[in-house]
């Protein structure tokens, strides 16, 4: 008994207590980074479009959107209209408490606050088919967690516009389509979407798994620095032919003709039934906007 005594007391001082508002403020601060604030990686990325963008529209596009990006960050304005859906991809881990709440209220209510604070478009509204009356919170956000090792919390938000999200897509594919499957249904995909994901866009692409962890698989896809290559150099080869194939449809900037369509396509594969081939894609468009907090 006293052993056991002894184990649970070590349990406990291992046990990390991170208190509700500290995690509420933390989002917060990551709605406004997000709203205003480009990466580094997405910037350079559009930068070496410019290099490769033989349009002379397209290139005009390109500018603008630096140009845009660096006000947002002088003036605190946001990138853009839509600040989106707030989607969160949240690591937790089991050593680690939130004093007050769960992490899910803290995350909420930070959200809120966020939004208010920086004056962000509110666009969820709260039945999709027949009410649709707006929130007026741009809550509920979209919270995917996950359970990992340590007394770390590390949360990513991501937030998606309706213009990109809506041209997202699943298809049920057969073990039989192959890579040629793949290929054909993301770049028809992408082509089909012209200018209506804001060109040039970044486009996550998951395969495997069952259709709702196809889609997830695409969706944190887009959390990857961007064009960094998937691991396999199989998915690897696989992303730069699907990305030629992509620029090479001439939809470019805004949709209005160009070498470059997207940025950068990025993929990311689950096991699946044997019966099944699952491919999801989700794009963002040029403003490719997320915050990371780890606590």
């Amino acid at each position: 008994m006293k052993i056991q005594i002894a184990k649970n007391r070590s349990l406990q001082d291992m046990v990390r207590h991170i208190p509700f508002q500290q995690v509420a403020d933390a989002v917060t601060k990551a709605c406004l980074e997000a709203a205003t604030h480009l990466p580094k990686d997405v910037l350079d990325g559009i930068k070496k479009a410019m290099d490769n963008e033989t349009n002379e529209l397209g290139r005009d596009f390109l500018a603008q959107y630096l140009k845009n990006a660096k006000i947002a960050e002088e003036t605190g304005l946001p990138l853009c209209q839509d600040t989106g859906f707030a989607v969160f991809f949240v690591e937790m881990g089991s050593m680690v408490v939130i004093d007050g709440g769960t992490v899910s209220e803290a995350i909420t209510a930070g959200t809120e606050r966020g939004y208010e604070l920086g004056f962000l478009r509110k666009s969820i509204v709260d039945d999709p088919v027949f009410r649709r009356v707006n929130t007026r919170t741009n809550t509920p956000p979209i919270i995917h967690l996950t359970q990992v090792p340590g007394d770390r919390l590390s949360v990513i938000l991501a937030p998606k516009g309706g213009g990109s999200e809506n041209m997202s897509a699943v298809r049920m594919l057969k073990p039989s389509d192959g890579k040629t499957g793949v290929v054909n249904f993301v770049v028809e995909t992408v082509r089909n979407a012209g200018g209506n994901p804001c060109p040039p866009t970044i486009v996550g692409v998951g395969i495997g798994g069952t259709m709702e962890k196809a889609a997830l698989l695409a969706k944190r896809a887009l959390l990857r620095p961007l064009g960094q290559p998937n691991p396999d150099p199989r998915y690897a080869a696989l992303e730069q032919e699907i990305l030629e194939k992509i620029n090479a449809t001439g939809v470019g900037p805004q949709g209005l003709g160009g070498d470059i369509t997207s940025l950068a396509v990025h993929i990311d594969f689950h096991p699946c039934h044997i019966a099944s081939m699952p491919v999801a894609l989700n794009l963002n468009c040029h403003a490719a906007r997320h915050a990371e907090v780890t606590l």
